[in-house]
Formats: C-alpha cells, sequence, structure tokens
C-alpha cells in the first residue's frame, strides 16, 4: 500500500521543504487538538470540588481561545500548502504525460487508443492528486495523530483503561488490508472500463456523420448503453466495498465506546480516575474515530492511487522507438535524398511494405508517387517523417548521410507534410493556417491562399480567416480542408513539402491552378506528390509507380506514356472519365 509514496518520492524529494513545513503545521495542529480534552477535565474536577475561581475560570479561558487561534492559522498554512502541493503533483504529471505522448511514435498510438491515453490523462491524474494530498493527511492523521491521542490516553489517563478500549483496533486493521487488496483489484477494472467507454464515446461523437449516414443510431446508442453499464457495475463493485469501510469502522469504534464507558465507570467506583478524566478519555475517544477512519480513506485511497500511478507508469514507460544521435550533424539545406535498396515492414506485420527502393531526389526535383492503394506511397514518406525506426534493409540518405544522423527536429523542419487525414485544430482559419509559421504577415497569408485556391473561399466565410472551424473542420467543405491544410504547410516554405493524395477533394480544375502555382513558386525545392489522379503528377521531374511496395515503372510522364503499362493505361482511363481516380 504505501509503495505508492515510494513510487512518488522524486516528487517528494522535489518539493521536500514544502512537505516538511505542511506535515509539520499538521502535527503542531495534532498536538495542540489533544490540549483542550485535557483542559475541560481539569475544570471539571474543580467545579466537582469547588475549587474553580475566576482567576482560573479566565485562564482556562484564554488558554483555549490561544490555542484555538493558532491552530486556526497553522491548519489554513498546512491545509493550502498540502493541496497545494497536489495540485502541482497532477499539473507536473498532466504536461510530464503531454510531453512524452509528443516524443512517441506511431507503434505507441497503435497500441493505446485516444480514449484510454485521455481516461489516464484525467481521471487518473486526479487519483494522483488525492494521494499526494489527502493521502498524505490520511497517513499523519492515521499515524501520528492516533499515536498521539493513545499516548496521551495511557499516561494521563489510565494505561489499562486506554489497552481495554484499543482491543477492536488489530481487527480493524486486518479487515481493512483485506478490504484495500479487493478495491486495488475493482478499482483497476473499473478504469479500464471506462478508458473502452471514453474510447468508443470518442469514436462516435468523431464519426457522427457516418453513423447517421448508415441509420445506425440506434445501434449505437444500445452499444453505448451496454459498455455505460458494464462500467456502471464495475464501479458499483468499487462503491459495494467502499460502502463496507465506514459502518465496519463505526462498529469498531463503537465497540470502543463501550469498552472505554464501561470500563471508565468502574475505574471512576474504584476512585482509580476521576469523573473529569473519565469525561477526557471518552472525549480522546472521540477523537479517535477521525484517525481510524483515515486508516481506511487511507487504504482506500492508496490502492486507487497505486493502480492509477501503475496505469500511467505504463505510459511513461513506453520508449520512444526513434530518437536523436548522440553526435547529431548540422547542414544549412538539403542538396539531394536518397533511398538505397530500402526495404520496411511494420510492427507486427507478415510482410514488407517496401522493397528495395531505390530513389534518388535532388534539390528542385518534383517527383511523382502513383500506384494502388496499399501500394507503399504513404509508407515512403514515412521513411523521410521518420514516424517508424530505421528500415529493415538499406538506407535513406539525406545529402551524404543517413537520416538518422540528423536530429528529429532538424529533418521535421525541413518537411511541410500535407497529408491524406487532414488534421484541424478547433480554432479560426488564421490559426490553422499559422501553426505552420507563428509569425506570418496577413500579407503572406493571402500569398499562400492564393497558391492553395482559397482565397475566395475564405473571402466568403462568415468571418473570413477568423471563421472558427469547429472541431477537426467540421465546417469547411472536404476540399476547403485540404486546402487549408496546404497552406499551413505552404506558409512553412519548406525544403521538402510531401503532399500525401493531397487534392483528391478538389475539382480538376482548381487542382491544376494549385499544381501550376506550386511550379512558379517553389522552383528550387523539392516537392514529393502521392496520388491517385494521374493529372496531379504529370508536370513531376520523374515519376515511380509502386505496386506491393516495389518500384515497377520509373521516367517522366512521356517516359511512362511511351512505355504503355500500368501508368499508360490508369492515365489513359482516367482522361476518358474525366480526370477521376481509378484503381
Amino acid at each position: 500500500m504505501i509503495s505508492v509514496f515510494r513510487k512518488l518520492s522524486w516528487y517528494f524529494k522535489e518539493q521536500w521543504l514544502k512537505y516538511t513545513l505542511a506535515i509539520s503545521a499538521l502535527i503542531v495542529v495534532n498536538i495542540l487538538g489533544v490540549i483542550p480534552p485535557i483542559l475541560v477535565g481539569q475544570v471539571i474536577d474543580l467545579i466537582q470540588y469547588n475549587r474553580l475561581t475566576q482567576e482560573n475560570f479566565t485562564y482556562y479561558v484564554v488558554l483555549f481561545i490561544s490555542i484555538l487561534t493558532v491552530s486556526y492559522l497553522l491548519s489554513i498554512y498546512w491545509d493550502y500548502t498540502l493541496f497545494g502541493r497536489a495540485i502541482l503533483l497532477e499539473k507536473k504529471m498532466r504536461s510530464k504525460l503531454m510531453d512524452h505522448f509528443m516524443r512517441m511514435t506511431s507503434p505507441f498510438y497503435s497500441r493505446f487508443r485516444t480514449g484510454d491515453l485521455m481516461a489516464r490523462s484525467t481521471n487518473d491524474l486526479r487519483a494522483l492528486n488525492m494521494t499526494a494530498g489527502f493521502g498524505i493527511l490520511t497517513l499523519v492523521d492515521a499515524t501520528i495523530f492516533m499515536a498521539l491521542i493513545i499516548g496521551v490516553m495511557a499516561i494521563v489517563i489510565n494505561w489499562k483503561l486506554t489497552l481495554a478500549a484499543l482491543i477492536p483496533l488489530p481487527i480493524m486493521a486486518i479487515t481493512m488490508q483485506r478490504y484495500g487488496k479487493k478495491i486495488h483489484e475493482r478499482f483497476m477494472d473499473a478504469q479500464s472500463a471506462f478508458s473502452d467507454l471514453n474510447n468508443n464515446t470518442l469514436e462516435s461523437i468523431q464519426g457522427v456523420r457516418v453513423i447517421r449516414a448508415f441509420v445506425q443510431e440506434n445501434r449505437d446508442t444500445d452499444r453505448f448503453k451496454e459498455q455505460a453499464e458494464d462500467v456502471f457495475q464495475r464501479n458499483i463493485l468499487v462503491a459495494k466495498l467502499d460502502a463496507l469501510f465506514e459502518p465496519t469502522i463505526k462498529v469498531l469504534v463503537g465497540l470502543s465506546y463501550t469498552i472505554g464507558i464501561g470500563y471508565g465507570a468502574f475505574f471512576v467506583m474504584q476512585s482509580v480516575i476521576t469523573i473529569g478524566e473519565l469525561v477526557t478519555f471518552n472525549i480522546f475517544l472521540g477523537m479517535l474515530i477521525w484517525p481510524m477512519f483515515a486508516v481506511g480513506e487511507l487504504i482506500n485511497v492508496m490502492q486507487r492511487g497505486n493502480a492509477s500511478l501503475d496505469r500511467t507508469g505504463e505510459l511513461l514507460s513506453q520508449q520512444a522507438d526513434v530518437y536523436d544521435p548522440k553526435n547529431p550533424i548540422q547542414v544549412e539545406r538539403v542538396e539531394k535524398i536518397i533511398f538505397d535498396d530500402v526495404t520496411f515492414r511494420y510492427p507486427n506485420a507478415p510482410d514488407s511494405s517496401l522493397n528495395d527502393v531505390s530513389l534518388r531526389i535532388d534539390k528542385g526535383e518534383t517527383v511523382g508517387i502513383v500506384g494502388k492503394t496499399g501500394a507503399g506511397k504513404t509508407t515512403l514518406f514515412r521513411q523521410l517523417l521518420r514516424e517508424y525506426p530505421p528500415s529493415d534493409e538499406g538506407t535513406v540518405f539525406i545529402n551524404e548521410h543517413p537520416i538518422q544522423a540528423y536530429t528529429l527536429k532538424q529533418t521535421r523542419e525541413w518537411i511541410g507534410y500535407v497529408p491524406q487525414d487532414h488534421i484541424l485544430f478547433s480554432k479560426t482559419v488564421r490559426e490553422n493556417i499559422l501553426f505552420g509559421k507563428e509569425n506570418a504577415t496577413d500579407e503572406e497569408i493571402y500569398q499562400i491562399l492564393e497558391m492553395a485556391s482559397l482565397k475566395k473561399d475564405i473571402e466568403e466565410l462568415p468571418e473570413g480567416l477568423d471563421t472558427l472551424v469547429g472541431e477537426s473542420g467540421v465546417t469547411l467543405s472536404g476540399g476547403q480542408k485540404q486546402r487549408v491544410s496546404l497552406a499551413r504547410a505552404l506558409i512553412k516554405n519548406p525544403e521538402i513539402l510531401i503532399l500525401d493524395d493531397s487534392l483528391s477533394a478538389v475539382d480538376g480544375q482548381t487542382e491544376a491552378k494549385i499544381i501550376q502555382h506550386l511550379k512558379e513558386e517553389r522552383k528550387g525545392k523539392t516537392t514529393l506528390i502521392a496520388a491517385h489522379r494521374l493529372s496531379a503528377v504529370k508536370h513531376a521531374n520523374e515519376i515511380i509507380v509502386l505496386k506491393d511496395g516495389r518500384i515497377t515503372e520509373r521516367g517522366c510522364h512521356n517516359e511512362l506514356m511511351r512505355n504503355k503499362n500500368w501508368y499508360y493505361s490508369q492515365y489513359k482511363k482516367q482522361q476518358m472519365e474525366g480526370g477521376n481516380q481509378d484503381e
């Protein structure tokens, strides 16, 4: 149970001063807290024996008020400091997770679903907050405060009476230990089920248009209800155990009260203790209720925190499989890109997605990559983007050095990437475009909009560039989203522009305008275009045809047309169909 504190020792060491001061203030408050019951007992005895004077009464009142005032001020301090550190831990862990997510590559996101990552970044971090704040409070109260009260009861009142009243404690300790183990297991199950629900809910919201298009609302609602019921039932199992804590402790505390009052009354009749001391003893017994509850709460919070820390630690233990070299090479510009017999297979895939691919791309060239769906076009780009570890065989070179010799930051700064799935952020059009270059001026933005054939569309939007695009660009059409993504990459003016089937949603006339703008504005820059519509790569210096990860044809448009193979037949077919893609 206490292992969760050991796992968080790095944070406690970092914040040792704040925690030391907060815990010290809490201990002082606990020490001050045992004084008033003693004063009450003394006053009762003075009244019983008619020894209470005005002077004595004033002394006790002033002392009592002073203790309350000091306790009040110290309580404010430890509460703010202790729980403030807990909030800081949640913030640090959330930042740590976000930084970790940014460094992880595609295999990581294949193993962990988005909903699961969200659940671990929210619910589990709140559980850690509870551990570092409320957990420390219950630990101090369940140990130091309880020991302090018991010690005072034994020394100041009567050790025999104290021992008798504490007989139920061992029973409680054994019971709580068993509860704690069960809570850990059930809480892990509940969090796992919640992660699944979170992930499927996210998918349903993102795919709501498809769900409606296929009239699957009822089916999706039923599936959600089933999962929600499963989460409910798993949390009910946790709640059942939680519900047993308080009644169990109340029974044991009631048993302590019974023993204390009964045995204490016997000691009063035997003149072993006074009535005032019996009253003080019973006040202490009442004060023991919270520390006894704290034992249960401590086990509960620690087990939840331990489970959440394990789930969070599982994410943080994942190592990035693409990383910077120890002694990176620095170059100013990309003069050439070489794929030297590159063979690549995705993790856990039975077959290679690229096979013996050799390709040289000189600075300023435009290269088209075409082929059927699944031919390996995107996989080829991913070698440059370094989304996966180095290829199984062969090497990708930038200038004269393997691409792994450069930092990830440098290689990615060279590249402007427009993926097949156009991800837009829930911000304005302007903010989405400026994602590629934060300090770009409006003049630069409008120039890029012209290149992307987007200027007229933006002018027709209600707020122009300041129009909110909605989540994932829901307020824009498919073609507009593609062109905003293109503008975002173009404003960066990258050394290498990668268009991964990025013009599929625009009409042929708009595509021709964009291609013409690219030819004019990107002279001396390298451009790689993957497309199904062959008109998008017709102008390229070299076109390669991929089939099952192998280059089956290569050359310029005219050369490939003369060869009369797949490219020729596909181009003719698309021309007859008006430029539409066909496999």
